[in-house]
């Protein structure tokens, strides 16, 4: 194999261990925090203060802390991971007397078998619809050198976390200090209330990136049952236009219990293309709510100050689009994917120890 493809092929693997050792440092202060008394401008002679600024830009100007630090903290940790896992790699190789290209190719590509015939018909099937019309003979060998590469991986991340634990590797880089927004927990809730990671949700019915982080919660939640708390707080977008009346479907249905909300919001969140009054009041019903208190509610657009107070609380703390979170207070932007939640659960549990 050639070495950028070898190279490639670790730099990947290494990339694949990065959400192992989850060990760090406390928390350092943020270099990019400051204090409320701090001249930023002059008008007319007189000073203007960041608290001034603050009072009326606060959530989007921590938000964009919160990223800033987030990115270079994540910069650096992979950095970090990538010598360490590097390192560990080389003296593997050395120990045995070869080089790393050769350790990789013998001792690592070496030691995984080919794909059976049985794994390549079924990759194929499984995926028919990309292979462009080509029949199974005409990409076997394709699917071939695909499966084998993917075995590699899978071989290299289990080789490098083997060593991790064999040498004691801990990464002791420290975690920035991130702001905190408030955020009132007030809404329908799931979780134990004395949970010690609250996440506040504002959300859009009809918004596909939020239909799209719906199962990346939906596991967060389970994977973390009674360390986390659920709060989903509503901001239909006015560009969707079916958005609001379901966010008062919620409300209303959340006026029969948390668990009547809950349903509806799982149905609605599952049916993002029929959020028409009439598909609501249809939901209502299948999912045994007392349909005349909720059609009254929903025509009358009884929980619509409701809506429009969460959408409120969101703005004043900074949200834009949708999804948004509030980990403990540390703003979360739209869909992320799991390991970043993850991160995000985990760095908090251990801060509260």
């Amino acid at each position: 194999m050639k070495k950028t493809g070898f190279s490639s092929f670790v730099a990947l693997g290494i990339s694949l261990t990065l959400a192992a050792c989850k060990t760090g440092s406390q928390a350092q202060p943020s270099p990019l925090s400051m204090r409320g008394g701090d001249q930023v401008a002059v008008v007319d002679g007189k000073p203007v203060t960041f608290g001034d600024v603050e009072k009326e830009q606060g959530g989007k100007l921590a938000q964009a802390e919160i990223k800033a630090l987030t990115e270079l903290y994540d910069t650096r940790r992979n950095a970090v991971e990538q010598y360490v896992t590097k390192r560990l790699l080389e003296d593997e190789a050395k120990a045995k007397g070869e080089t790393l290209e050769q350790w990789f190719e013998k001792d690592l590509l070496g030691m995984v078998p080919a794909p059976s015939d049985e794994e390549m018909k079924k990759f194929y099937e499984q995926n028919k619809a990309q292979m462009g019309g080509q029949s199974y003979d005409q990409i076997k060998e394709r699917i071939s050198t695909y499966l084998k590469q993917q075995k590699g991986r899978e071989h290299l991340t289990k080789v490098v976390d083997d060593l991790k634990a064999k040498h004691g590797v801990q990464i002791t880089l420290p975690q920035p200090n991130l702001p905190r927004v408030e955020v009132a927990a007030t809404g329908p809730s799931r979780g134990p209330e004395n949970a010690p990671v609250t996440i506040v949700e504002f959300s859009d019915f009809q918004c596909p990136y939020c239909g799209r982080e719906f199962p990346v919660v939906e596991r967060l939640m389970k994977e973390y049952d009674g360390k986390v708390r659920l709060v989903f707080r509503h901001f239909p977008l006015e560009f969707h236009p079916f958005a609001q009346k379901a966010a008062e479907a919620g409300a209303c249905a959340a006026d029969q219990g948390g668990e009547k909300f809950w349903k509806l919001h799982d149905r609605m969140f599952t049916n993002q293309q029929k959020l028409a009054v009439e598909d609501l009041k249809s939901y209502a019903k299948d999912l045994g709510l007392d349909t005349a208190r909720f059609d009254k509610c929903l025509d009358g657009g009884e929980k619509r100050a409701l809506v429009e107070a969460d959408e409120k609380a969101g703005q004043e703390a900074g949200v834009s689009g949708t999804p948004a979170f509030f980990v403990n207070g540390v703003f979360i932007n739209g869909a992320v994917p799991y390991e970043q939640f993850k991160d995000a659960v985990d760095r908090e549990l251990k801060r509260k120890g």
